[in-house]
């Protein structure tokens, strides 16, 4: 296929796992090829530093169930964030989820101790596989809010086949904070001529301001701060033509 139908659900999520699973229904519409919903959307951080392991949830539990379930109903895959057991029972794994027409998971790499807050601290963090997913015809390659300050894992993803960076967020608020959100988003982009899918839970504790942006950084569509859903059509021309102008990928040298 030559064009990829993504929906942007910027929605929060609450504290009751129980009622983040029912709101799936709600939010996740029929009519595209790829529906993403926030990090964490199975159940919120809570307040920093909060204890998250008893919210933690195997791959084949009730979260990730609902994800297909629902993605069967509506004909779409579904990517959304939860929290997944990991061998440190009180320590799970920040996850991205993908379920419908195609399966993946993707263990978040980089934990956010960062702008005074300390992730690692109720999080394990992914080992260093890359994860690349292929979803009508287009390669997608899984990263995960603070993943996108290293530009080394969109190349490495990118180098696996990538054409598109899915980047479920929980952009926390703050000084610079929607600057560099937007910032990272184009900068990924025009350094790797590819699209770049940054969906984020939205206001007042976080950004908002999910976005598409092209593979010659133009921003496609962008939400404001509070809750909204995007729609947008990928074009693998654009890629191509991006490519054409801008053969940085093939000049590369090591």
């Amino acid at each position: 296929m030559d064009q990829l139908r993504v929906t942007l659900v910027q929605e929060a999520s609450g504290l009751d796992p129980a009622g983040n699973r029912a709101r799936l229904a709600e939010v996740v519409p029929s009519g595209s090829d790829l529906v993403v919903l926030p990090e964490a959307f199975a159940r919120d951080f809570g307040t920093p530093g909060s204890d998250v392991a008893p919210f933690a949830e195997p791959l084949d539990g009730p979260f990730a169930t609902e994800v297909a379930r629902v993605a069967d109903e509506r004909g779409t895959t579904v990517l959304a964030g939860m929290f997944a057991t990991s061998p440190d029972p009180a320590r799970p794994f920040n996850t991205l989820v993908l379920r419908g027409a195609a399966q993946a998971a993707y263990p978040k790499i980089h934990l956010y101790d960062s702008f005074g807050y300390r992730e690692s601290d109720r999080l394990s963090a992914g080992e260093w596989e890359p994860v690349v997913v292929e979803v009508a015809g287009f390669s997608l390659g899984l990263m995960t809010c603070y993943d996108l300050r290293f530009p080394e894992l969109a190349r490495d993803l990118v180098a696996a086949g990538a054409e598109v960076l899915v980047v479920p967020s929980a952009w926390v608020a703050g000084e610079r904070k929607v600057d560099h959100w937007r910032t990272l988003l184009r900068a990924r982009a025009i350094e790797n001529t590819v699209y770049v899918v940054g969906v984020g839970q939205p206001g007042p504790r976080y950004t908002g301001h999910s976005s598409v942006v092209s593979p010659l950084g133009d921003v496609v569509c962008e939400a404001g701060p509070d809750a909204e859903v995007l729609h947008a059509v990928l074009e693998r021309s654009e890629i191509q033509a991006a490519r054409s102008v801008n053969p940085s990928l093939s000049n590369r040298r090591r």
